[in-house]
């Protein structure tokens, strides 16, 4: 085959993949919410760049790590803070359950996403100190909070406007849609960041150009933070406009049920009122005890990775995110097709008794590239992380519909979420603790491995409720109800 002959091929496989997400390939019903979803799934990944964990970690160790008053520990900390941040507003998860009951839940989503972008926009005036710092990781942790909201709230109306047969691939699709623009803007960020950073570089010459008087060089990627960061609230901004035109199909019947659904159970305003059913729900229960376990060995990974790459590579912006922020987001789409089909044949349960171990073996490069100080290794193991990513994205989102009834759908995501937030509490703080209780001795690398035999035991886990639990089997789901898409 001749060179042009297999640029076509390569060109036309491209296209032919990108033109599966076009709402034409749904069923007509589906289109008109799917369209004004996609289009905001477009936009709203550039501005959720501000709060990720991934790229927001390493930004705060390379942005704060010579400003005053900032020490080792304290910017170690910091770090865990925005690793932790996630995890505080998933703890927020019931609070907006509740407040989604028998509300209109679109209308709940664009506010929420206005409050997270403009969160994101206020990064722009915190100080370049130490004190600096510890505002950035706060205006993470809020926007986190509003964003929690948004997942919480996400899952009803993905169930209420798209049936079971279809809920999986749009929700994979709109997940690939976000991960490649999601890496796509810290690819960006990383360029700019890198670029202001250094003196000679076309970023400074240019604010040199604009501010030629008042501009300290010193005090250039102070200047930079002035730019990004509203940049990104737009995008957010927008995206929240665009998904003011989606329509929940069935929104009044669904406000019904949901309001006597609340009244025979009792209100769920506290992080741990909802947790009535595990109680009444046994299967489920177990399920997210081991996903506890499993979610804290995955978790722990995340702000260690920031110390380690800094500390120990001395990695650039772009090198850093490329582990933390690039790489894993960039492989969910080619992942996440290939999950879907596996999530698709069978429960949640034993598609997580499969899927765990990808995660396990990630840690475990890891662990291999900072004992031999091999960027390459590192590499892989981001390359792994990202086909994990790929079918955790899956089943995080969907995963509890397959032991919920339809109308306590946010329940059963509430208590999800809240969980997640215990373990994403424990878990950022645990490994850098470790981290820095195990670097004197010089074998801080074995935080990667303690990782993996957590993760190995929730991963294991599943296996074990696999074998014994022999009739599971997914909740009938009537899919959505009828009325105007």
């Amino acid at each position: 085959m001749t060179s042009p002959s297999r640029a076509q091929t390569a060109f036309d496989l491209v296209y032919s993949f990108v033109a599966t997400f076009h709402p034409r390939h749904l069923r007509p019903m589906l289109r008109a919410n799917y369209a004004r979803e996609l289009a905001s799934w477009t936009l709203m990944p550039v501005m959720l760049t501000g709060i990720n964990a991934g790229a927001m970690s390493v930004i705060l160790k390379k942005t704060f790590s010579d400003a005053p008053g900032t020490t080792e520990a304290g910017l170690a900390l910091a770090v865990a803070t925005i690793g932790a941040a996630t995890a505080v507003g998933n703890l927020t998860s019931t609070f907006w359950a509740n407040l989604a009951c028998g509300r209109s839940k679109v209308r709940l989503i664009v506010l929420l996403m206005l409050g997270c972008s403009a969160s994101v926009g206020l990064i722009a005036l915190i100080p370049a100190t130490g004190a600096g710092a510890w505002m950035m990781a706060g205006l993470v942790l809020v926007g986190w909070i509003f964003w929690s909201g948004v997942i919480t709230t996400r899952a009803a109306v993905w169930r209420a406007n798209y049936p079971s047969g279809d809920r999986t691939m749009i929700a994979g699709r709109l997940a690939s849609v976000q991960a490649v623009i999601s890496a796509t803007s810290v690819l960006v960020l990383a360029e700019v960041l890198d670029a202001f950073a250094s003196e000679s570089a076309w970023g400074t010459r240019a604010l040199g150009t604009l501010f030629l008087d008042p501009l300290q060089l010193e005090r250039i990627d102070e200047y930079a933070f002035r730019i990004i960061f509203p940049t990104l609230a737009v995008f957010g901004a927008v995206g929240a406009m665009v998904y003011a035109r989606v329509r929940l199909r069935g929104q009044s019947r669904l406000s019904r049920i949901e309001r006597r659904s609340r009244k025979s159970a009792g209100p769920l305003g506290n992080p741990f009122g909802a947790f009535r059913v595990l109680r009444s729900n046994p299967a489920y229960c177990r399920y997210i005890i081991s996903q506890f376990v499993f979610g804290t060995g995955n978790l722990l990974m995340i702000p260690v990775l920031a110390l380690v790459l800094d500390e120990t590579f001395g990695a650039s912006y772009l090198a850093a995110l490329m582990i933390t922020a690039i790489i894993p987001p960039v492989l969910m789409p080619v992942a996440i097709p290939l999950w879907a089909r596996l999530l698709g044949r069978m429960h949640v349960v034993q598609y997580r008794a499969i899927h765990s171990w990808v995660f396990v073996l990630a840690a475990l490069c890891f662990l291999a590239g900072t004992l031999s100080g091999q960027y390459w290794v590192m590499v892989v193991g981001a390359v792994v992380l990202g086909f994990g990513w790929g079918g955790g994205v899956l089943a995080w989102n969907l995963g509890h519909q397959h032991f919920a009834p339809p109308e306590e759908d946010a329940q059963y995501m509430s208590v999800h979420v809240a969980l997640t937030g215990v373990r994403g509490i424990i878990a950022p703080y645990l490994g850098v603790t470790l981290y820095e209780a195990l670097r004197p001795g010089a074998h801080d690398a074995w935080v990667f491995g303690i990782a993996a035999l957590i993760t190995g035991t929730g991963a294991m886990g599943f296996v074990v409720l696999r074998r014994l639990d022999r009739a599971l089997h997914v909740v009938p789901d009537p899919g959505p109800t009828t009325g105007t898409p």
